[in-house]
């Protein structure tokens, strides 16, 4: 008997041990509401949480009180759906001509000061995404303008930004690009770099040494529309990530959608191919599950898989555009006219 026992408990332990948690229900609470669409948000601790939308708004919302500023450039309200914090500052880029990046000195409390550290004009110029490696070391992406993804490094910082040359980048193939949509296509861990693309080709392009020299990799995501391929990258380590989106134009459509790698991004595996949640624009591991527990929102709702990806279960059928965790049960969640606290519940 004593033996039994034993077995039994060492397989629940066992079981227990390879997924994440067995969350089934999700508390929503708005925390912002307002007439602009959030695409970029950054959260500080779980009541403090950063964001950058349309018509120039930025802003933090601080235990739900909103401290806000709208920005202008000359006389043209910008759209901003890209945005990093470090330390002591506050990074947001606006996606089209002209591409304004500003620096904003933050105390901890407020914002004491902004300053436009990049300015970039021209017919095809469109930014997507932004973080950073560390305190000193940032990397912006954007769409292609010459041949080659617009990828811009800040090395001190964030005083200063340059855009690569085309010569150091992987080519891009005709209509492949990016989509602003949740401020998560670049994912980095230590030095490593993956940037996702979709349109003519959904692939993966990859750096090992923060921006310096990069690959570029194919997946089986869905691609060659206008709408199609990979909206959102996360990795959990150098060597384990996922990557999401589909059709925009057919959000039920859930085949070639979802794909993982263990190599570090070089090949892809779909996964759940043909079941679960069909488009996404996000999707984001859950801190402390090892890699187990996956988010994946968008505007047809939230789901949730505790196994790595190879199953999904709805939590919800409300619409947002990009989520970012604070820890294992806690987020924020953004998208038309309205930010969200999300509590995640077993």
């Amino acid at each position: 008997m004593r033996l039994l026992l034993l077995a039994l408990l060492t397989t629940v332990f066992i079981s227990c041990g390879n997924n994440g948690p067995d969350y089934t229900k999700i508390e929503i609470t708005p925390v912002y509401e307002d007439s602009v669409s959030v695409r970029a948000i950054a959260p500080l601790d779980a009541n403090r949480v950063w964001f950058a939308a349309n018509k120039g708004r930025v802003g933090l919302i601080d235990n739900a009180t909103p401290k806000l500023a709208t920005i202008k450039y000359q006389d043209s309200l910008l759209a901003f759906r890209s945005i990093a914090v470090t330390s002591k500052h506050v990074f947001v880029l606006s996606i089209e001509t002209p591409a304004v990046l500003y620096k904003i000195d933050f105390d901890g409390t407020e914002a004491t000061n902004i300053t436009s550290v990049y300015e970039e004009e021209g017919p095809k110029v469109f930014y997507d995404a932004m973080t950073f490696w560390n305190d000193q070391e940032g990397i912006a992406m954007g769409d292609p303008t010459e041949g080659c993804l617009s990828i811009l490094i800040t090395r001190d910082g964030g005083s200063h930004w340059e855009k690569m040359a085309c010569e150091a980048l992987p080519p891009t193939q005709p209509g492949e690009a990016a989509f602003a949509a949740s401020n998560t296509n670049i994912s980095v861990v230590s030095d490593h770099t993956w940037i996702a693309t979709g349109g003519a080709k959904a692939r993966v392009f990859y750096s090992p040494n923060k921006g310096k020299d990069w690959s570029v990799y194919n997946t089986p995501i869905v691609q060659g529309g206008a709408m199609t391929g990979i909206y959102s990258i996360d990795f959990w380590d150098e060597n384990n990530g996922i990557i999401m989106g589909g059709d925009w134009g057919n959000k039920t459509f859930n085949e070639g959608n979802k794909a993982i790698t263990k190599d570090g991004g070089k090949t892809w595996r779909l996964i759940s191919n043909g079941e679960g949640p069909g488009y996404r624009s996000c999707v984001q591991y859950v801190p402390g599950t090892e890699g187990k527990g996956i988010v994946a929102v968008g505007t047809p709702g939230i789901s949730y898989s505790k196994d790595g990806g190879n199953s999904w279960s709805e939590l919800s059928k409300e619409s947002f555009y990009s989520i970012q965790f604070v820890n294992d049960s806690i987020a924020f969640a953004s998208g038309a006219q309205r930010i969200s606290r999300l509590v995640f519940k077993k």
